[in-house]
């Protein structure tokens, strides 16, 4: 009896890490092949998220789907994760650069309205694939972990060209944990950073990711997150960023949406609250996971604006 019981419990621990296994590497690695993306978690019926808890996410490598339709030209650089596709859109007298980031499953064209904003002011902007996405080489996506050396490699670009230019840093998701992680471990020091619903940490989005799907985040989220650590080498659970935030010294204006099912309030309060430099934050009524300036323009462009103005120490326009 006992002998039975004991094959039975390692039985479903095997199965169940096998199944955690295989989520974390539909997770962190996009197909090669094209096809129709899984939906938002909260978005699907029963019969398809017991499909997805055996089988895992279909996750295509995203791709461009749009231009843009300013004047640009089309960059390749070399970071650690290999070679990142750019698009740089120059304007005359710059009052700075504005780097942009993307956030998970998306690539830079996703940035386009953010990026012409950027612009109208006085920007020069840089927006970028970050590793796997778009057209920068590979599949693999560390949800903003080895995505902040792509960071550093855009930001050391730009302070290459005017040293005396400031560069501004701006991520959506992913692209602001990326943010938060390059300045927080990586020694990036922008003029300023604009981060809009990052999350708190790997075990965290992992966490909201099971219960948006209504099934217990434990066990199955410490293992998936414990695997695709595993899988790509690095403690995941180290990917924190509430600990990046404690040693930014950067002026960063946090954005998050109040109705967002990804990432809680109390994530967002944390790093607001462990930020040591100058800060500011705005919280958007209605807004979930999804662009603000989709949610809400003119509230967007006057914090973006108003924050930039304090920040940079420019005078109104």
């Amino acid at each position: 009896m006992k002998r039975r019981v004991g094959l039975t419990l390692l039985s479903f621990f095997l199965l169940i890490n096998l199944l955690a296994f295989n989520h974390a590497w539909h997770f962190t690695h996009f197909s090669a092949e094209p096809g129709t993306r899984t939906s938002s978690p909260e978005k699907l019926g029963w019969p398809t998220k017991l499909g997805l808890l055996l089988t895992g996410v279909s996750n295509p490598k995203p791709v461009n789907s749009a231009l843009p339709a300013f004047p640009y030209e089309t960059l390749a650089l070399d970071s650690p994760n290999g070679r990142l596709e750019m698009w740089y859109g120059a304007v005359a007298a710059p009052k700075g650069r504005v780097a942009l980031f993307h956030g998970y499953t998306s690539d830079k064209s996703k940035l386009l309205t953010e990026a012409a904003f950027f612009r109208s002011l006085g920007y020069s902007v840089l927006l970028v694939d970050m590793s796997g996405a778009g057209n920068s080489a590979g599949y693999r996506c560390t949800v903003g972990y080895r995505e902040a050396d792509d960071v550093a490699t855009a930001f050391r670009f730009l302070a290459r060209q005017q040293p005396a230019a400031p560069v501004v840093l701006y991520g959506v998701s992913m692209g602001a944990a990326a943010i938060l992680r390059a300045e927080g471990e990586l020694g990036i020091r922008s003029a300023a950073a604009i981060v809009e619903c990052p999350y708190g940490s790997m075990l965290e989005t992992a966490q909201n990711r099971f219960r948006a799907m209504g099934v217990p985040a434990f066990p199955l989220a410490h293992l998936l997150v414990f695997w695709g650590g595993a899988q790509n080498g690095f403690w995941a659970f180290g990917h924190d960023a509430r600990r990046y935030a404690r040693r930014i010294t950067t002026p960063t204006l946090l954005l998050y949406g109040l109705a967002d099912q990804r990432v809680t309030r109390q994530e967002t309060d944390d790093i607001f609250t462990a930020l040591r430099g100058p800060k500011q934050r705005r919280y958007f009524p209605g807004a979930g996971h999804e662009p603000y300036w989709h949610h809400a323009p003119a509230a967007w462009q006057q914090q973006i604006r108003a924050f930039l103005q304090t920040s940079l120490r420019q005078p109104p326009e």
